[in-house]
This record gives structure tokens, sequence and C-alpha cells, in this order.
């Protein structure tokens, strides 16, 4: 018989959205006042946040905003320093062997043995997550039908492509049918079309699982997630739906702008007009030569966007478009994250997280 964790009645209410029906379930995920120092640095101060059950939270931050260190803790890898953090209503520090059967975790590295088959693999991970015996086989199967690796189950695993890799990495985490799943990057190094399937893979995960999303890509949220934290120097300062942060931020007007003319002149003029918050480059591949593009973003209430076009034209520079563009997610996380106007070059770069040293599963045993 497949059994399922559930968490047990009780726990806290920390609602962290806008939604009247989050206070009426006990969240799947508690995280309250979480501090975390390495002496005398500290990581994350004051996180709170809740995730009910079957949702998938993106958590969004540049590099160094505490991200990784709130996945530790949540995974039992880490104590916290303040705060508490429950999963299933089990405490991660007093509980610690509860919350690990009770989560799934994918690292951006997936822990795999490339000289075993994808079945063999999968089998041996529901043996050390101490899925019962009579239930492996099904488990198993169920996990790899559920991740499209069926045709794959008597490969090796180093003769996959990377996106099956990344599809065998989800089904390690889902083989004990944990009611949490930590993706860490789950899309890091897939192309488009393996980015869609992991994405489709991620959402058909909903309602049956909880999932914190944790990513760089702000479009792999907009596309797969139902609620968004924004961490920023090791605190949240934002949690609650795409779609409501961008309204957020309907005051705050951007404008995408084509110039011909220097560069740095075109930077500073854009960064000079009165109402402007932040400049930052964007794509030149379709550019016709010459010509630069910049995306302009307004402080609340401002719209610039006849200011902009009168000082373009006074510095002599050729103003080629001008375009109004409603609040985007991306929008969101540069006012949320940026201290000073600047260019995206020093702010708005979301480079993706430095690979930390890639951990070693256990042998299997003989």
């Amino acid at each position: 018989m497949l059994r399922r964790f559930l968490p047990k009645t009780g726990g806290g209410d920390v609602i962290t959205s806008n939604n009247r029906d989050d206070a009426e379930q006990t969240p799947m995920i508690e995280v309250e006042h979480l501090h975390k120092v390495y002496g005398s640095t500290t990581a994350i101060r004051d996180v709170t946040f809740s995730v009910a059950p079957g949702e998938i939270l993106g958590f969004l931050g540049p590099n160094g905003a505490g991200k990784t260190t709130t996945m530790r803790i949540l995974t039992g890898y880490l104590p916290a320093t303040e705060g508490t953090a429950r999963v299933a209503n089990f405490d991660v520090h007093r509980d610690s062997m509860a919350v690990r059967q009770r989560i799934g975790y994918l690292p951006e590295s997936p822990p795999l043995y490339l000289e075993m088959t994808v079945a063999s693999y999968l089998m041996f991970v529901a043996r050390i997550k101490r899925v019962a015996a009579g239930d492996r086989s099904d488990r198993v199967t169920l996990a790899m039908q559920r991740c499209g690796l069926m045709e794959k189950r008597d490969v090796l695993i180093r003769k996959l492509s990377k996106g099956y890799r990344q599809r065998v990495g989800i089904a390690q985490a889902i083989v004990h049918d944990p009611p949490v799943i930590i993706l860490d990057e789950p899309t890091s190094g897939l192309d488009p079309r393996q980015n869609n399937e992991v994405r489709h893979l991620i959402r058909g995960l909903a309602g049956d699982h909880t999932i914190i999303l944790s990513t760089h890509i702000l479009p792999e949220v907009s596309a797969t997630c139902n609620r968004v934290a924004i961490i920023n120097q090791g605190q949240i300062v934002a949690t609650d739906s795409p779609e409501a942060l961008m309204n957020r931020l309907s005051d705050n007007l951007s404008y995408e702008v084509e110039l011909h003319g220097d560069r740095e002149t075109g930077r500073q003029t854009l960064l000079g007009v009165p109402g402007v918050s932040v400049v930052e480059p964007l794509a030149q591949d379709q550019t016709v030569e010459g010509r630069q593009r910049w995306r302009v973003m307004t402080l609340a209430g401002q719209d610039p966007g006849a200011a902009i076009a009168a000082a373009v034209i006074h510095q002599g520079l050729e103003l080629h478009e001008l375009r109004r563009q409603r609040a985007s997610l991306e929008a969101v996380f540069l006012n949320l994250t940026t201290e000073e106007p600047q260019i995206a070059e020093e702010a708005a770069a979301i480079a993706p997280a430095s690979p930390e040293p890639e951990a070693q599963p256990p042998a299997p045993e003989p």
C-alpha cells in the first residue's frame, strides 16, 4: 500500500499572502523570525513566510541574498541561530528526521550515480529513504511515470541528456512521496525545449506536493509559481502572487528607449531625467548597428515620457523608439532589490548563483 506523509493537525497561522483561503488551512511550511549568523556576518534576519499545501512558491533574490541559507535550514542541513521553521507542522530543529522524511530535495547539481540505470538508481534512493520494501517498486514506477522516464528506465544515467538527468533528479526527490519538494535552480543549463518540459513537470506536481522553487530566472517564476517571495540582503521584502506584486507597481511605469549616438551619453541623459529611477541596457542582438536600447524605470506616480524624449533630442541623440510598458516581475524585483538608481551591470544583472561543491551521494550498499 502506498503511503503519504500528512501534516499533523494544529500548528500556526502565519499568513503571508492576501488570499483569505490561505488563512483557513494549516500552512505546509511555516518560517518565523528566522536568523542565521556566521561569526560577525548575518546571512538572514527575521525571515518570515508560509506556504500553503499544494502551492508553488518562487523564492527569488540576488546572489548572496540568503536563498541557499534559508533552504539549507528548511532541509535540516543547517541550524538556525534564532527563529523557528516547521514543515508539515514538524519543527526543523527538534524533529529533524521527521522533516527530512517529508522533504524531497533537488540541489542545483543532482546527486546521480552515472553508472547506474535510471530504475536501479531510483530503487536505491527509495531504499535509503526508507520506503517500505513492499512499496518500492510501485513508488519507483510512479516516479518514472510522472517524470516521463519510463522509456529510459534501463538506460545508464551517464548516457542521458542534461534534460533527462534533471528529470531523474526530480524523480529521486519525489520517489518517497514527500508532501514538500524543494528545487534549487531546476532548469539551470537546459535549452528552451528542456526548460518547457521541466516547467510542465513541476506544474504537474503542484496540488499533490507543496513546492519551493529557488531560481534567478524571472520568466520561470511567472510561468510556474502561484506566489513569490523575494529576499534581499537577508530579509524578505515581499511575498505575494506575481500578479499582485506587479499591480503594486502599477504606478511605476517603465519605458523601452532606442537611441542612436554615444552610449555613455545616452545612459547619462536618461539617468538625468527627473522621475527616472533605474536605467538598464536591453539585448542588442536585433538592434540596428550604432543604436542602443534601454529600459527606463520610473518613480511611483511619475510619467517622464515627454521629458525623456525632450532630453534625448536636446543632447543631439536620435530617438528611434519610446515605448511605455506595464510593470513586469523583473521591474518588481529591481524595485525591491536596488537601493540606488544604476544601470543593469551594477544592479539588474541577475546572474546564476555560483556553483557550490558537488555533494557526493553515499555509496550503494553491496
